[in-house]
């Protein structure tokens, strides 16, 4: 997972952490580990990431799947 992509896409759609997290129900601090600790995103929460920062297919692969 590239975190350095995500937090982009998150800056450049006006969101933050716990927006983010508020967003795509979960608690923050599970956003937060799993962008910094390396825990998997499920796809379930992929999906969600990607409707909540309007991510194309391509961008979300990039971010999820490099």
């Amino acid at each position: 997972m590239n975190v350095l992509k995500l937090k982009g896409k998150m800056v450049e759609k006006g969101f933050n952490v716990e927006a983010l997290a508020a967003e795509i129900g979960v608690d923050r601090s599970t956003l937060y580990r799993k962008m910094d600790a390396g825990e998997k995103f499920t796809v379930g929460d992929v999906q969600k990431i990607k409707t909540a920062l309007d991510l194309t297919t391509a961008e979300a692969s990039d971010i999820f799947f490099d």
